[in-house]
């Protein structure tokens, strides 16, 4: 089996606990990775000593105790819970495998017997590819609501299913999603199936299970809105396989690409017999709403919504250094990086089943062309024209205020339309043209 990269450190905490007379196991999602041949990304230890005992036997370690509810003990970055906390320690370590969420996770291991202890089939079922509650499911769940979104990522994460009764308890139990659930605790969940391999099927379970509206209610509205003329699949289908299309690494990006169309249903016109979308880009309040009842930071937020809103700029072969300028321009306005952007167009483009993707050789040649603009102007910002605020108030006799902005700001764009304006001589010529009222 495969073992963390702090193997040494979890053999000494386990092997120190059991020559002091302590029983220890590693536990829970350490051991359903370990089964699945991953390698984990943290490793948890449980044993029957009391959590003054653990730090009495690892005195001298760098040992930190967390938690008040359930405290627990961190030796050398490694989590250590103490099954006397809550359980009968003639029954452990089953007693507390008993309380855990699923049976995948209900499993403890003795890497030093290399033996598994599953009391709850936790091993079969994974090799089925079913989440199951351990013991009753809607116990289970009002004991903390958010494990029925939990039961989601674990079964796109296994890409399997849920067993029949689990699947009924979360439907009976959903309600308690809006009452008695943290939307932190939600939120964290979402992010966290970001990093699955197919995010998509984490939403699908939402569906499922009656959750998505309870969660993404401007995403669960698209679910069988037709994609119009120009695509061969629903918004929601889109939304799924555009998603899935981003790379693995960008979380938040990839949450952009689930959502990047949920603006669709507002926008939705039926103009000479035909199903538009015009100005969809334009639409994400319900997606703003969405994300800021899920507690998502501020800067996720306008992140996630620029993307949104500048994903439809056109960028192609024939684009020409003035249109991508502006482009440039516009991505600098909404804080973006054009790779993003660029990874958001191809995605969305792969998400179209209308459509063929981009070859490589038409990738290339749009990163060409904004590579080209950026070399030459080295990212163009309004504070490098040629003339200033002061100067046009003088030029044209006009007091401050808003006014003065909105004149550098057209400028600004004469300038992206033909950079050979940027001197005083020009832009002073520019301004005594405009029709000024005083």
């Amino acid at each position: 089996m495969i073992l963390h990269k702090t193997d040494k450190t979890v053999r000494f905490i386990l092997k120190t606990l059991r020559e002091n007379g302590f029983s220890s196991y590693i536990v829970g999602g350490a051991v359903r990775d370990i089964l699945l041949q991953r390698v984990p990304d943290d490793v948890d230890v449980l044993t029957c000593a009391s959590i003054q005992e653990i730090e009495s036997v690892f005195l001298g370690q760098n040992i930190k105790r967390v938690g008040k509810t359930f405290p627990i003990c961190l030796v050398n970055g490694v989590e250590i819970s103490s099954g006397r906390a809550l359980f009968d320690v003639s029954t452990f370590p089953e007693s507390d495998l008993a309380k855990r969420d699923f049976t995948i996770n209900a499993m403890a291991y003795d890497p030093m017997a290399k033996n598994v202890i599953d009391p709850f089939n936790g091993r079969k079922d994974l090799e089925d590819g079913v989440i199951r509650f351990t013991k009753d499911p809607e116990k289970r769940i009002v004991e903390d609501p958010v494990r029925m979104v939990r039961a989601c990522r674990f079964m796109a994460m296994i890409q399997g299913s849920f067993d029949a009764s689990s699947l009924k308890g979360i439907m009976a139990c959903k309600d308690l999603l809006d009452s008695a659930a943290a939307k932190e605790r939600i939120s964290h969940e979402i992010m966290k199936a970001m990093d699955l391999e197919k995010p998509s099927l984490f939403f699908r379970a939402l569906k499922t299970t009656g959750l998505l509206p309870k969660i993404f209610p401007s995403l669960d509205q698209c679910h069988d809105l037709d994609g119009g003329p120009h695509h061969g699949e629903t918004v929601f289908e889109h939304c799924m396989l555009v998603g899935d299309a981003l790379p693995k690494g960008f979380p938040m990006l990839r949450l952009a690409g689930f959502l990047h169309d949920a603006g669709k249903f507002d926008a939705a016109k039926i103009e000479e017999g035909k199903l538009t979308f015009i100005g969809h880009e334009t639409q994400t309040q319900g997606v703003i709403r969405d994300l800021t009842t899920l507690r998502f930071a501020l800067k996720d937020i306008s992140y996630i919504t620029s993307l949104i809103q500048v994903h439809m700029r056109p960028l192609t072969d024939e684009s020409t250094p003035r249109a991508v300028r502006r482009l440039l321009c516009t991505l600098e306005q909404y804080n973006l990086d054009y790779r993003d952007f660029m990874r958001m167009r191809i995605a969305d483009k792969k998400g179209n089943l209308l459509k063929r993707p981009y070859t490589l050789s038409e990738i290339r040649v749009r990163l060409k062309k904004i590579f080209d603009e950026l070399a030459e102007q080295s990212g163009f910002r309004m504070s490098h024209l040629e003339i200033t605020g002061d100067d046009i108030m003088r030029i044209l006799g006009i007091a401050s205020g808003p006014q003065v902005g909105r004149i550098k700001q057209l400028l600004f764009e004469k300038v992206l339309d033909d950079p050979g304006l940027n001197n005083y001589k020009e832009l002073k010529k520019i301004c005594r043209c405009l029709k000024i009222k005083k």
